[in-house]
């Protein structure tokens, strides 16, 4: 698929500019509050995967975070405007810009091509530990060229969850808390690296048995929620609702610990809705 092999090249070009730039002095700007931020890399990185998707599907359109203004309801906004384009890239030049600040290694681009609206290829690289995840629609995922699939944890007291800390000021933040409250004491354990793309693509290899998080973007969760899916695992919203690209309250498994999960987040009152 065309489209895959530029996201690939798109994404390991991108990377190859993150990686330089990680320990070296950087200009930080604030978008939608402290915790939601911006560097001169995070754009140049973008403007990069821009440029080389563009040089060969000139026709198709591009929804990339650092081309929306901050906030929900700008980059809810930035998603309607582009529905209608049958050719959709999406695209988060680095998610885990926090992590990239402070030089902690828990980072990527993730790349996404939808037709139609619906996801059918996607692309995260981690550039710090070199590991490409890519997926096609139907044709199974990958890491590094070779296939992956979903954990078989059948229950939360075996299972490795993942969530993040969303950055808006609006109170969901303490809402997803009340959720880790919730879900800590049932499981193994709950880690919050800081970056959703990477936490997906963890799932989909297997190293996680689920992720949830409220109040995320079409960028943060394209590529990742198709790769899951190609790995065998579940993506729903966090009322159990199909994934799509307006979905911002996500919950990804395995499967197994699916409806669990889902019980314990309407329990906890930390569905977002």
């Amino acid at each position: 698929m065309a489209e895959l092999e530029t996201a690939i090249q798109a994404a390991k070009e991108a990377g190859k500019l993150i990686r330089e730039k990680v320990y070296v002095s950087k200009r930080v700007d604030r978008k939608s509050s402290a915790h939601d931020l911006v560097t001169e890399v995070d754009k140049a990185s973008e403007e990069l995967v821009r440029e080389m998707i563009l040089s060969r599907h000139p026709d198709h359109a591009i929804l990339g975070e650092e081309g929306v203004a901050a906030g929900v309801e700008a980059s809810k906004q930035a998603l309607e405007e582009h529905r209608a384009y049958e050719a959709l890239w999406v695209v988060d030049p680095i998610d885990g810009t926090t992590n990239f600040v402070h030089g902690f290694p828990f980072f990527c681009v993730s790349i996404a091509f939808a037709r139609n609206q619906e996801v059918v290829a996607g692309v995260i690289y981690d550039p710090m530990q070199d590991d490409l995840f890519t997926a096609e629609k139907g044709k199974g995922a990958f890491l590094n060229g070779e296939r992956i699939t979903v954990s078989r944890e059948k229950t939360l007291p075996e299972s490795l969850l993942a969530t993040g800390f969303p950055t808006d000021a609006r109170g969901v933040r303490q809402v997803n808390t009340e959720a880790i409250l919730k879900l800590a004491p049932q499981v193994r354990n709950v880690r919050a690296a800081g970056s959703a793309a990477l936490h997906l693509a963890c799932v989909a290899a297997g190293r996680l048995t689920g992720f949830w998080e409220l109040e995320l973007n079409a960028w943060d969760l394209a590529a990742g929620a198709l790769l899951i899916q190609e790995a065998g695992g579940h993506v729903t919203d966090t009322l159990g609702r199909p994934y799509d690209l307006g979905v911002r309250h996500i919950l990804a498994t395995n499967g197994h610990v699916h409806d669990d999960v889902l019980q314990a987040l309407k329990e906890a009152g930390s569905t977002g809705f």
